[in-house]
């Protein structure tokens, strides 16, 4: 019975066998499909992420370029501020303090066109003082403060009157300028000799200008004793020459001003033009004279290392109540500075371009009075006319400007 019984068992599991191995291989076949079908979504989704996947940089870009930067500039005679035009401005004012604003008005547009504006200021400028005129100047604060309203920032200190308030002078109007606000430069007093390697620069939409100022006389004063400042005159060659030589080093570019010449000449002298060589040999970019309250030439002077450097050897006067007809013309020197600076941040070049003369006019009526500045451009025959001094007209001004200023500056209109 048993050995029946294990017999049919046997029977039972061949068939189950069979059974058993057809499931195996359903199963193998079922799975075989859905791996290949698997495989293929993998590909299709492997192809369609390769097909949206950006591009890779084109080897072609455009390399990156120069960053070129450009200031406008200007430059301004003598701002002489005799007595009519100080009492002018307190008469104007009511009594009560002083009001220079017809005396620039007329011109005060001119300057908005500019990042930088430089102007010799010929007279002290303080309110610590009363205001005097010709022969020792010195002027209310709100001369300054006014100058500064239509644009001015760089005031060049060193001239024939800096000394005509003696030690008192000089203290106070250092105090005065140092209560300006902080965007103005001064420039021509220095704190004795320690003090001459402080060179005075103004940074500018990332160009660093460098300034300097010379006189070649205080009018005979010497150096007031006890004196916190002094000028630096034009005999002190080694001092200039250091000045300039570490400017140069510093600064992206260096502007001397030279207070120099024979007054009411239109002639240059030798001593200007060896001068000039010399401080163009040291470094300097730009040189731009004062003094003989007449206009003198334009000319390029060429460097030790090849550099053509302009001189305005004389910007003549600004305002002023001067009596002879030449003091009542000016010119106002503008340009460009352009600094090139390669994409590793390197400087490859700061030059000065574009150098123009535009010609301005003092008038005032009879007796001095109304005493206002004009551009030559805006300055009509009806004016010209009315002038307190009976020699000035039109033609009169533009001959004395075609005669001294080459016409490659000079801009007339």
């Amino acid at each position: 019975m048993r050995q029946k019984r294990r017999a049919g068992r046997n029977k039972h599991w061949g068939s189950a066998a069979f059974l058993i191995i057809g499931v195996v291989l359903l199963v193998a076949c079922v799975s075989l499909y859905i791996g290949e079908n698997l495989n293929s979504i993998e590909t299709q989704t492997v192809d369609a992420s390769l097909s949206q996947a950006p591009a890779p940089p084109s080897s072609s870009s455009e390399p990156l370029q120069p960053t070129v930067t450009t200031l406008h500039v200007s430059a301004t005679g003598d701002n002489l501020i005799h007595d009519g035009i100080y009492l002018q401005a307190r008469q104007r004012a009511g009594g009560d303090g002083y009001d220079f604003g017809l005396l620039y008005e007329n011109v005060a547009y001119f300057y908005k066109d500019f990042d930088i504006n430089w102007i010799n200021q010929e007279t002290l400028v303080t309110d610590e003082l009363p205001p005097s005129s010709y022969p020792c100047f010195c002027t209310p604060g709100a001369l300054a403060q006014e100058a500064y309203d239509i644009g001015f920032r760089v005031f060049s200190l060193s001239n024939n009157h800096s000394y005509d308030q003696g030690a008192e002078g000089i203290a106070a109007t250092r105090r005065f300028w140092a209560s300006m606000p902080e965007d103005v430069v001064t420039t021509g007093l220095f704190a004795g000799e320690e003090d001459y390697n402080n060179i005075p620069i103004q940074e500018k939409n990332g160009v660093k200008i460098a300034y300097l100022a010379y006189t070649d006389s205080t009018n005979g004063i010497p150096t007031p004793q006890n004196a916190e400042a002094n000028v630096i005159y034009t005999s002190q060659e080694d001092v200039i020459q250091m000045q300039v030589e570490q400017a140069e080093a510093m600064a992206d570019i260096v502007i001397v001003g030279v207070h120099w010449g024979t007054e009411n000449s239109h002639v240059v002298t030798d001593a200007q033009r060896i001068l000039a060589q010399k401080i163009a040999d040291w470094g300097a970019d730009l040189i731009i004279g004062t003094h003989p309250h007449v206009i003198q030439p334009i000319e390029m002077v060429t460097s030790s290392d090849g550099s053509q450097v302009p001189v305005a050897y004389s910007l003549g006067n600004f305002v002023s109540t001067q009596i002879q007809a030449d003091n009542l013309i000016g010119i106002i020197l503008t340009f460009d500075i352009t600094k090139t600076t390669e994409p590793d941040g390197t400087v490859s070049s700061c030059v000065i371009e574009n150098v123009k003369a535009v010609p301005e006019v003092m008038h005032y009526d009879a007796n001095f009075k109304n005493a206002r500045a004009y551009l030559f451009r805006d300055y009509t025959d009806e004016l010209a006319a009315s002038h307190g001094n009976g020699s000035i007209s039109r033609s009169y001004i533009q001959a004395v400007l075609e005669e001294n200023i080459s016409s490659e500056y000079l801009v007339l209109d």
